[in-house]
């Protein structure tokens, strides 16, 4: 790997680090942005899921008095379904459809948080949940995105601060640490990207705690403009790239 690449891998891995600490998912929002224009698409995802569930395992402890088992269940169980039908489509996507794909759904998660008056569902949504889940599963298999809808919904409901990031850091660890396995098993390309798995821990887990760090001072309000902030100018930076890539 070249300076420029090592560059680029690093920031990669600060980026997704922090963010994962910051929301309790993200990793491959903000890292395959960087990674993707030096690895192979099966690779960057296989590593993105590995450092997601490491980085989050953290996060997860910092709000395990928030869990409710079987909320989070409505959202796991359909998005391990999906998994393998989101591994399936990793195959056939390349580099800069990839991309684009992320930095489309970037810039519509920042658009989609812009908005003032959010809807504050409190009634029990099952089915709602479960499809969720399940489209969080396939988008998860394919580019380790489980997290962009699931946070989508969340945002809307009537849930806390803690009780949020505790659905989606857990259904994140899962699904991606599911991910992870799949892809190991599956891809020799991913086996091979194991020892950049090693590269990026050190960076991405300091950069977690300092998320973790700012998660804590953070009001609802104050979470939700720097998150649409830094997720819509990543997004419409990676369209960018996309559209120029090769």
């Amino acid at each position: 790997m070249d300076s420029y690449s090592l560059i680029l891998f690093t920031a990669g891995a600060i980026a997704g680090g922090f963010i994962n600490g910051l929301a309790g998912f993200g990793t491959a929002l903000f890292a395959l942005g960087f990674w993707l224009q030096i690895l192979p698409p099966e690779q960057a995802v296989f590593i993105c899921a590995i450092m997601s569930v490491i980085t989050g395992m953290p996060g997860a402890w910092l709000v395990r008095r928030s869990v409710i088992p079987r909320r989070i269940a409505r959202f796991i169980i359909p998005g391990l379904i999906g998994i393998p039908v989101g591994i399936m489509l990793l195959s056939f996507i390349d580099t800069r459809s990839l991309l684009f794909m992320i930095a489309a759904l970037q810039i519509s998660y920042g658009g989609f948080f812009i908005m003032k008056d959010l809807p504050n569902i409190t009634r029990k949504t099952p089915w709602v949940d479960m499809s969720v889940g399940l489209i969080g599963g396939i988008l998860g298999g394919t580019a380790s995105l489980s997290g962009v809808l699931p946070t989508m919904w969340c945002a809307m409901r009537g849930w806390a601060k803690d009780e949020k990031r505790s659905v989606l850091q857990i259904f994140n660890i899962t699904i991606l640490g599911v991910t992870a396995a799949g892809l190991a098993l599956t891809s020799q390309s991913a086996r091979d990207a194991g020892w950049l798995v090693l590269l990026s821990l050190p960076v991405s887990l300091v950069a977690a705690h300092l998320g973790m760090k700012l998660f804590s001072r953070l009001t609802d309000n104050q979470f939700r403009r720097l998150l649409t902030m830094m997720i819509f100018v990543s997004g419409t930076s990676l369209l960018l790239r996309s559209i120029f890539i090769g």
